[in-house]
């Protein structure tokens, strides 16, 4: 379905994404929207949790018709929150490092012109989002990409605490740092109702294919088909870990018999120690629910 977008869009930037490239081309976002005769509301605030709550006020009163937010996967991911479950449209403007839910998506990547070109053609479509709940069913977070439960959780929690280096090398050495020591978790799992226990290296819960930088963890992901992928690496020796681990970068990881994916709406995970990730971001400690929230999102395409 193809739209007119309204008259009145909300942007909302994150000056450090990019090695502080979306502060330089936020002006140029506003420019080139401007000229395509949309007026600019201006959402960035003095911090993150200002600028959020300024976003969420103007979705929640219907001060903007459109959100545009520019940045990496955690604006992305913070976007999708925003605008998930409402009319409100999400246009992205990938100008962060990793970029993985853009890429996927199909959206243009580090191209503020393209990006840009496509928002005011106003094309969109509906896709599912990932919707975290605790076990009092209260709504922790959406996301747009994986939910990670494992071994990826972990390093995301390490490299979140390393000042060096930037960009994706910091999860890269992260990796080679937690490797010698990472042994494998016992998890509850419920698929759809179905319980089971399994010792894993990893468990990822994806809406989308990739994240950490275009690893393709859930290569079959589909964001319209109102399932989410639990992706289950089941306990290996390192050795044959660290063989299988680079292929997810191809998805060929999924030939390894030690890889299952299972395909359900609701999935509760619980184990101890764990913190998850999801679009980059941290969540929550885990145990917690995930739902697939069909068509829950409208995004400019």
């Amino acid at each position: 379905m193809t739209r007119t977008i309204g008259d009145r869009v909300g942007l909302l930037v994150n000056p450090t994404a990019g090695k502080h490239r979306a502060e330089a081309v936020g002006t140029r976002i506003a420019d080139l929207l401007e000229a395509g005769g949309r007026e600019v509301v201006d959402l960035t605030g003095l911090d993150a949790a200002r600028a959020e709550a300024k976003a969420r006020a103007a979705v929640a009163t219907g001060d903007i018709d459109v959100l545009v937010v520019a940045g990496g996967d955690g604006v992305a991911g913070l976007g999708a929150n925003l605008c998930a479950g409402t009319d409100v449209p999400l246009g992205i403007v990938a100008v962060g490092t990793g970029n993985d839910n853009a890429r996927e998506l199909g959206l243009p990547v580090r191209d503020v012109e393209s990006s840009v070109e496509r928002i005011l053609a106003g094309g969109t479509r509906r896709m599912d989002v990932g919707r975290v709940l605790t076990d009092d069913s209260e709504h922790v977070r959406d996301y747009l990409g994986v939910l990670s439960c494992g071994f990826d959780a972990v390093v995301n929690e390490r490299a979140n605490q390393m000042v060096w280096p930037r960009g994706p090398q910091r999860y890269n050495l992260a990796i080679l740092r937690e490797l010698p020591v990472f042994g494998s978790i016992h998890y509850d799992l419920t698929i759809d109702g179905r319980e089971r226990e399994v010792d894993a290296m990893l468990v990822c819960i994806a809406n989308g294919r990739a994240f950490g930088g275009g690893m393709k963890v859930a290569p079959d992901a589909d964001v319209e088909d109102g399932l989410l992928d639990v992706v289950i690496v089941h306990d290996i020796p390192m050795g044959t870990f660290l063989s299988v681990f680079p292929k997810v970068f191809k998805g060929t990881h999924v030939r390894h018999p030690a890889v299952e994916i299972v395909r359900g709406a609701r999935v509760r995970v619980a184990t101890e120690r764990i913190v998850t990730y999801a679009d980059g971001e941290r969540v929550a400690p885990l145990p917690l629910t995930v739902e697939a929230a069909p068509g829950a999102l409208s995004i400019l395409r």
